[in-house]
């Protein structure tokens, strides 16, 4: 699992690193509305696509060890994503230029838009049978290829397409089909690397007789079913974005997204996949008891290292926000609905990571039974989700609306997972020390007192906001006097409470992963 998280961790710092100074320049090129409309809504007509078409078979497939022989006895039900893929990519297509604003078709190069993502989509999807048979074999080594690169051919096209709009005089006429030929990029790059280490015959199936276990497919049906809730409650942001939202602020929400989205997929994203992996092979069927104490390990030090960060984020976050957006964001962002997203980003962090790790354990314990169970749960979360959206908008949260109601929403799934995991391992006579994930008392003291000073010395500086606002927007903010103190406090103090956290409990974390107890 260590070997599969430093690829994957690798992956997003390098391509993410490289992307956001890339995106800092694509900002500048595209104007709000055109980087909204590709960004909020041709992304989410790709991630439909994508979404429910594999992410069932993916997790199923999860479950399937290899044979002794090293046969992976799945039969072609690796294609199942892309015949699901291709009719759906013409139904989604369709269906959202009829539903689409005119404001939004209006704009040029949208028709065009539209056909390249759900071209990109269904391409990526053909290469999902020797991505499959990658995370079967632990080679994470080659997705690492994939993507990477993927992302990178990504930007630069996009970057290419745009300053080429830009110098040309064009005004933005290619600014959609920039994005769109990005994304097209990104796909037939994935394939590439996919091909140069699988081969063309990876991309047909083969003629055989080999039929995959019948639980196995009645499980990527029922998660490919469930995935269409899923799907809706994680990008129910963009479906109600479209109905309450200019282009102009989809454009800012979308930036907003894309920042406050870092660390999650830095960091929480790679920790999902590889605990989904691990606690797939390691409770497997039959379940023996070292491996539930070793799931229950797992499980809790992923907890107590999810919810350590996130004290230090929410700590920390609120303080130094101010400082960092009117450096990192663009001038004509800062008018938009960004900032305020960005500020509740902060407080949704810290539940979506520990939602996607208990979430990951759902997901390779399940039976079909549990699959629907939890669907009609998920269905009742769409609907508290979509309230308090609503409720907020007419609360005048704006479009915060939609960090806050999904901060409700993960909380509900945080209760019903956390319950289930409970119950799984209850059941089979272990337990799970729930309080073993919570922060240790000496390194939330350390947090409350570092919160304390910072509270105090932006009081004394007469408040970080009104100073920002005062001098201005770009670099001219760290050049400050008063922010550079209030900065230097902040490290000093960050970095003290993470010693503490070393020391009273990092240490023994490391400790029993090397040298697991036997209890």
């Amino acid at each position: 699992m260590a070997s599969q998280l430093r690829s994957l961790i690798g992956l997003q710092v390098i391509s993410r690193a490289f992307t956001f100074i890339l995106n800092q320049s694509l900002l500048g090129l595209a104007s709000p509305g055109a980087y909204g409309t590709a960004a909020i809504q041709f992304e989410l007509i790709s991630s439909t696509i994508l979404f429910l078409s594999r992410e069932g078979v993916r997790n199923a497939l999860l479950r399937v060890n290899r044979a002794k022989d090293g046969s992976w006895n799945v039969g072609n039900i690796v294609f199942l994503p892309l015949s699901l893929g291709v009719p759906l990519a013409v139904a989604t297509s369709l269906g959202y230029v009829r539903l689409a604003a005119q404001e939004t078709k209006s704009q040029p190069g949208f028709y065009t838009g539209i056909a390249l993502y759900a071209l990109a989509a269904v391409l990526e999807l053909w290469c999902e049978p020797m991505h499959n048979h990658a995370m079967a074999e632990m080679k994470t080594h080659i997705r690492f290829r994939a993507e990477g690169s993927g992302v990178m051919a990504k930007t630069v096209t996009t970057f290419l397409v745009l300053f080429y709009d830009s110098k040309a005089g064009m005004n933005g006429a290619l600014a959609l089909v920039a994005f769109a030929w990005g994304q097209l990029s990104y796909s037939f790059c994935v394939m590439a690397v996919y091909l140069a280490h699988y081969g063309l015959s990876s991309l047909f199936p083969k003629k055989t007789s080999l039929r995959p276990d019948s639980d196995t497919l009645r499980i990527s049906l029922t998660m490919t079913s469930q995935s269409v809730i899923k799907h809706f409650l994680t990008e129910g942001d963009k479906f109600v974005l479209g109905w309450f939202s200019p282009l102009q602020d989809q454009g800012g929400y979308a930036v907003a997204v894309n920042y406050g989205s870092l660390i999650a997929r830095i960091v929480f994203q790679p920790i999902e996949e590889s605990s989904r992996i691990s606690f797939s092979k390691t409770l497997s069927p039959p379940i023996k008891a070292e491996a539930l104490k070793t799931a229950s390990r797992a499980l809790t030090t992923l907890t107590s290292l999810q919810t350590s960060f996130s004290l230090l984020l929410l700590v920390f976050g609120p303080a130094y926000l101010p400082i960092v957006l009117p450096v990192i964001l663009p001038r004509q962002y800062l008018s938009t609905s960004a900032p305020r997203v960005l500020q509740a980003w902060i407080w949704y962090i810290p539940v979506l990571a520990l939602n996607g790790g208990l979430e990951a354990f759902i997901s390779s314990v399940s039976t079909p039974k549990d699959l629907n169970r939890q669907s009609r749960w998920m269905a009742i979360f769409s609907i508290i989700y979509m309230a308090a959206a609503v409720q907020l908008y007419r609360w005048h949260f704006g479009d915060s609306s939609l960090v806050y109601a999904n901060i409700i929403n993960l909380t509900a799934r945080i209760a019903y997972a956390a319950h289930f995991t409970t119950a799984f391992f209850a059941s089979r006579g272990s337990s799970l020390q729930w309080r073993a994930g919570l922060p240790g008392a000496k390194f939330a003291a350390a947090c409350a007192v570092s919160l304390g000073i910072i509270t105090a010395n932006e009081g004394r500086l007469g408040g970080i906001k009104n100073m920002v606002t005062h001098i201005g927007p770009g670099l001219a903010i760290v050049r400050h006097r008063a922010i550079q103190i209030h900065i230097l406090v902040g490290g000093i103090l960050g970095c003290l409470c993470l010693m503490v956290w070393w020391f009273t409990e990092g240490r023994q974390l490391l400790r029993e992963r090397k040298h697991p107890k036997s209890d």
